[in-house]
């Protein structure tokens, strides 16, 4: 487990989550920059870490329960300015759906063939590596 994250402004945990090949994208009901599909993500509470932060906003936002398997990395975002944590998540149970209507428009789990189709500036380079991986 990484350390808790003290800057809740800056930091946020995405989970990435891959079942039966496909991996699980959300869309923001609001773009974010160019940003409309991403990974069940959201803002580190204080004292929380990456892991803790990445279970609770995917069964938030995704009504998934996901347990954390390790930190992929961390990294700036190049098109948010804000420190991401990239945390490697299996299913526990549940399905996705949209369960935090406010924030997200849909969700879809997406093949290898159709990852750039939904996010056309690619993955963090660590995400990219554990993808190839399990994919």
């Amino acid at each position: 487990m990484s350390e808790g994250v003290t800057d809740e402004k800056a930091a946020v945990a995405a989970a990435v989550i891959v079942q039966d090949g496909k991996l699980l994208l959300v869309q923001r009901r609001v773009s974010e920059g160019s940003l409309s599909w991403q990974f069940p993500a959201g803002a580190v509470e204080q004292g929380e870490t990456f892991e803790q932060a990445a279970v609770r906003e995917t069964a938030e936002e995704a009504g998934l329960t996901v347990e954390a398997v390790t930190v992929l990395g961390e990294r700036v975002h190049p098109n948010t300015g804000r420190l991401m944590g990239y945390v490697a998540c299996d299913v526990v149970s549940g399905e996705a759906y949209v369960a935090d209507t406010e924030e997200l428009a849909d969700v879809v789990w997406a093949t290898p063939d159709e990852f750039t189709d939904y996010v056309p500036y690619g993955f963090a380079p660590a995400v990219q590596d554990y993808l190839t991986k399990v994919g």
